[in-house]
């Protein structure tokens, strides 16, 4: 049985996840290409991301 909030939210596509610890496998930098561009994932001693051109 759907609750009243399903019924009024129109569905929504599902966001594929993935942990940050995956993508970095221990490494504290990756570079993403992206469109002839690439940008750099960081992570900081604070533990924050940081995405840069």
């Amino acid at each position: 049985m759907l609750s009243l909030k399903q019924a009024l939210t129109p569905d929504a596509p599902t966001v594929r996840r993935i942990s940050s610890q995956l993508l970095l496998k221990g490494e504290r930098e990756l570079v993403i290409q992206h469109e002839g561009s690439e940008y750099h994932l960081r992570l900081t001693r604070n533990d924050k991301l940081i995405l840069t051109k």
